[in-house]
């Protein structure tokens, strides 16, 4: 018969590390997709005429923001970046849905496993009480 030797309370150690880990996974990916959306709307536009003007006799800071420069450009990068999170993102909800999988399934294990125990260990009690003490009296010893 196989023998398991797990601790419960190491494998509840190790999966708060997994968690932490898989938080940061998360915060990462969060991170990536914000970066690239700003990355996106800085990276400006391929229309003519979406640059700022310039004065004829130099940069001239206007007082108020102009309604064409305040929109956020759409262009061929950010159309790129776009595409591609939008191509990953069956593979950052993989990425999550196996770390979750992973810390539920071994907590659901260790689960089983200690209620094993306690059923076995109440098994062999009730195997015990079930003994008649009086029938082992004679058995193998000597008689008087």
């Amino acid at each position: 018969m196989a023998a398991w030797d797990i601790q419960p309370q190491g494998v509840q150690g190790q999966l708060k590390v997994v968690g932490t880990h898989a938080e940061d996974l998360g915060n990462a990916l969060n991170t990536l997709l914000t970066d690239m959306k700003d990355a996106a709307q800085a990276a400006g536009t391929a229309v003519p005429g979406s640059q700022a003007t310039v004065a004829p006799y130099g940069p001239v800071v206007p007082q108020k923001t102009p309604s064409w420069l305040a929109q956020k450009a759409t262009g061929p990068v950010a159309a790129a970046l776009s595409e591609y999170a939008t191509r990953r993102q069956k593979d950052f909800k993989a990425m999550a849905d196996r770390c979750q999988a992973a810390v539920l399934g071994a907590a659901k294990a260790t689960n089983e496993y200690v209620e094993g125990d306690l059923e076995a260990a109440k098994n062999a009690q009730n195997a015990a009480r079930a003994v008649r003490v009086d029938a082992l009296k004679d058995f193998g010893g000597k008689k008087k």
